[in-house]
């Protein structure tokens, strides 16, 4: 069989879909060795480029190496596919949150990428919260819907490197912290694990602080609130909170095995990567119980409403005093954490291209 990979992000490892398009195609190849996958690399262009390279020279392209499945992995179905296409939509963001539905541009693509996606032969999505997005907002048949989880790089691991402790040092991590690693948009609700901090920095002090990672915005917008300033207005000690800034991606590991426990607020998620990472280097995770975070999950952390500080607070309080229950929770994370493999995450994949085959190109 030959695959036809839309491959627009392939040399952007740093975003989602760059790291996900890499890692499928490389054990797709793994569990399936006659398997041809070809990526379609798209010319150096801009926005409008990325469209007729979405809507005409992919399909064009797929066609004419004589694929016998497309697949575009993430939200950029083709209107008129030239084989069975198989699109994988991470998440619905942009028509769940209105915060997230940008200008007229955005709006227009958005809208564009929704009506494409009645093409698709199947949907593939990450998670059953995503699965029941894309079948109330988009419409399309349950059978032509399936979800195939996400997984992470072997790298994330609970077993300590040499390096781990001259990288910790690099970001001046204390010797014990709770971390947050993740985006400083709205939706990850930051401010829920700043209040944390509130609760939590009287009592702990600077012997375990939170740590904020990650990039952090370069204005104060409604859409990105600065944590600097949230942090002022809540009165914490720069004693009680930590933000250490964008993480490299080599030195993730590291950082999270470091951490006595993981927090993650966040109001919405097609997957919720950087919790699985966290509970695959064994680190118990508080975070919220909302969208799709509890099936990554499952009863392997404690999940609690995204706006319960004090609730988050306590949890994370007995994780860093009670040796014997964090040791539990470390044990169940890396159980549930076994559950999610890249390739499993290819098996299903592979079946998808297969059951493909032979359907055509559906049309609304």
């Amino acid at each position: 069989m030959r695959v036809a990979l839309n491959a627009w992000f392939w040399n952007r490892p740093e975003t989602g879909s760059g790291q996900y398009t890499r890692r499928l195609a490389e054990h797709l190849t793994a569990v399936d060795p006659s398997l041809e996958i070809t990526p379609i690399h798209p010319p150096p262009t801009g926005n409008l480029g990325k469209v007729l390279f979405e809507q005409v020279t992919f399909p064009r392209r797929a066609r004419r190496i004589g694929a016998d499945v497309a697949h575009v992995p993430y939200w950029a179905p083709p209107v008129a596919p030239t084989v069975p296409t198989v699109v994988t939509i991470h998440d619905l963001i942009p028509l769940r949150l209105r915060a997230y539905r940008g200008g007229p541009l955005v709006r227009l693509y958005t809208a564009l990428v929704s009506a494409t996606a009645a093409y698709a032969t199947l949907i593939l999505t990450d998670s059953e919260a995503s699965r029941q997005d894309v079948l109330t907002f988009l419409g399309l048949p349950p059978e032509r819907v399936r979800v195939v989880p996400l997984a992470v790089d072997a790298r994330f691991r609970p077993k300590p490197e040499p390096e781990d402790a001259a990288v910790r040092a690099r970001y001046g991590l204390p010797r014990q912290y709770i971390l947050y690693l993740g985006g400083f948009d709205v939706r990850k609700n930051v401010e829920t694990a700043l209040q944390v901090c509130g609760w939590l920095g009287p009592v702990l002090g600077e012997d375990c602080p939170v740590v904020l990672a990650g990039r952090l915005p370069a204005r104060d917008t409604p859409f990105a609130p600065d944590p600097r300033r949230q942090a002022q207005e809540l009165g914490l000690s720069p004693e009680w909170v930590r933000m250490i800034g964008p993480v490299q991606e080599d030195d993730k590991p590291a950082i999270y095995r470091g951490a006595a426990a993981f927090i993650y607020p966040s109001r919405y998620e097609g997957f919720g990567l950087p919790v699985l990472e966290a509970m695959a280097c064994g680190v118990p995770v508080v975070a919220s119980n909302a969208s799709s975070i509890p099936e990554v999950v499952g009863s392997a952390g404690i999940l609690l409403p995204p706006d319960d500080a004090e609730g988050m607070a306590g949890a994370l309080l007995q994780l860093v005093q009670d040796d014997a229950f964090r040791a539990e929770m470390r044990r169940r994370a890396l159980e549930q954490a076994r559950r999610f493999s890249w390739e499993e995450t290819a098996h299903r994949t592979l079946e998808a291209y297969r059951d493909s085959l032979g359907n055509g190109c559906p049309l609304r």
